[in-house]
């Protein structure tokens, strides 16, 4: 049996989905508090008391491989491996459709990083450092990682991961595609509707929609 393909997905809408053509080798969740100097009007003391001056959003830490120079095989053609990981930069620039509530100017997308059916992670992307190791000899990139860093975008869950199957920080849902699934049937269990199954093949960026993988999650969009 496969592995499912680990995915980026735009809750906005504004910019393609990213699918991993590896999926990464491990990951790394953190979380800081942040704690200050309590009163200090007292007697000196070697230690003194500390207050809690708050929690900071949880991270998610991975690398991601990309590869193309394997097209080389039979004779051809190589494609460019930054028109797979060109998506990713998108993902981290500003949409002036999109308002931040408090400054009112446009934002980077949200995001859901999620692998299988098992957690998922809805957040921003922070950072993002590529790095190319392999070209041909007309200059071309074909092998690239990719190290990104996830910010956890608000505090409405107890944990930044999350069983897909729940719903989701921005009303948005999962649904893990079982046999006989269809997006119609779908569409019609999750939004009432069956009519709607274009939506759910949009934000998943599904190009077949005849040929659904049981076991993988779907985001289900707020209609």
């Amino acid at each position: 049996m496969s592995l499912n393909k680990a995915r980026i997905i735009n809750l906005d809408g504004t910019t393609p989905n990213v699918e991993c053509m590896f999926n990464p080798k491990e990951y790394t969740f953190a979380k800081s508090n942040s704690w200050g100097k309590g009163d200090e009007t007292g007697p000196q003391k070697n230690a003194g008391e500390i207050t809690f001056s708050g929690g900071e959003g949880a991270t998610l830490k991975l690398q991601l491989f990309f590869d193309t120079y394997h097209q080389a095989k039979g004779g051809g053609s190589v494609q460019d491996v930054r028109d797979h990981t060109n998506g990713l930069w998108l993902l981290m620039r500003v949409d002036d459709s999109l308002k931040d509530p408090k400054s009112k100017h446009g934002r980077p997308p949200f995001v859901k990083f999620f692998w299988g059916s098992t957690w998922s992670f809805d957040g921003v992307i922070e950072s993002i450092s590529e790095q190319f190791t392999m070209f041909m000899p007309d200059g071309k990139p074909v092998r690239a990682t990719v190290d990104v860093s996830f910010k956890q975008k608000s505090d409405d869950q107890a944990l930044p991961w999350t069983n897909p199957t729940s719903g989701g920080i921005g009303g948005e849902r999962m649904w893990t595609i079982k046999d006989g699934d269809t997006l119609a049937r779908i569409a019609h269990v999750t939004l009432g509707d069956s009519s709607q199954w274009r939506k759910i093949a949009d934000i998943n960026n599904i190009k077949n929609i005849r040929r659904l993988t049981p076991g993988e999650a779907l985001v289900i969009p707020v209609v």
